[in-house]
């Protein structure tokens, strides 16, 4: 019986995962070139045939139609079934670590702004304000409630304090290393975009985990960054985005930030 209510539950939250990843398409694609997200409805691109129910279904849809407009026969990018497979993975995974609290929904929404963003990222070279700047403002309103949650008013000051800095931290942090970097290569390292991502990424972890957040980030992308340049996907003076990079090692410290953080102090500052 309990297997029964949890394959329930965890195909409620992977439809769920996979709806919203849908959204997010139409959101990676629309706000950067400045159109509506709700209105028109998802069509084709080519011939604008509207979808229909079917076809609009998440990942499904893309099968059933394989892959190719069902009007005009034009291919569908294979993205869009992945990214909304991708957040139904992601969805699942966080419930499967946090269960049924706040911090599920939380990190619900933190995830799928950071998937959003790395996406654009990747396509644009760009990171939207309006997407940073409403990240961080989710993120210290998720600090205070899970503060009030925890430890009523005190609490939820606390937790808002954690949040605006770990945000000051995280700029702080990534105008830094712009700033070296820039000084280092002889020209701009970092846009503006990434310390606002760096910001947000804090005032949903906290300082501690925006510190790992970051190691993680430039450390994925350095091995990244020099084996693209060795297989000759990049030149050396070819930028490459960081947004996804830093997406990545926020991603890694919400599920194993506090494990590698007392796993690094174990190792490196043990008690006597």
């Amino acid at each position: 019986m309990d297997n029964l209510i949890n394959g329930i539950i965890y195909t409620f939250v992977f439809i769920f995962g996979a709806s919203i990843g849908s959204f997010l398409n139409v959101v990676v694609y629309r706000l950067p070139a400045g159109l509506s997200l709700l209105w028109p409805p998802s069509r084709c691109p080519k011939c604008s045939h509207q979808l229909g129910k079917t076809e609009n279904v998440p990942v499904f849809g893309w099968l059933l139609l394989r892959g190719r407009c069902r009007w005009c026969k034009t291919p569908i990018s294979f993205r869009y079934p992945l990214v909304e497979a991708a957040t139904a993975a992601i969805f699942m995974l966080v419930f499967w670590q946090f269960g049924f609290t706040w911090q599920t929904l939380g990190y619900w929404a933190f995830l799928s702004w950071l998937l959003a963003l790395s996406l654009i990222d990747l396509d644009t070279m760009t990171l939207p304000n309006s997407l940073t700047q409403s990240g961080l403002v989710l993120g210290l309103v998720f600090q205070g409630a899970i503060g009030w949650q925890n430890e009523g008013l005190a609490g939820a000051a606390n937790y808002l304090m954690k949040g605006i800095g770990g945000a000051v931290l995280g700029i702080w942090l990534l105008d830094s290393i712009a700033f070296l970097g820039t000084i280092a290569f002889g020209r701009e390292a970092m846009g503006a975009g990434d310390g606002k991502l760096m910001a947000t990424i804090g005032a949903w972890l906290g300082w501690k985990q925006v510190l790992v957040s970051g190691f993680l980030a430039c450390a994925i992308g350095a091995f990244a960054g020099g084996g693209a340049i060795a297989i000759g996907l990049l030149s050396r003076r070819q930028p490459m985005p960081f947004g996804p990079f830093l997406a990545m090692g926020a991603t890694l410290s919400v599920f194993w930030g506090e494990t590698m953080l007392s796993t690094y102090l174990k190792l490196f500052f043990p008690l006597n």
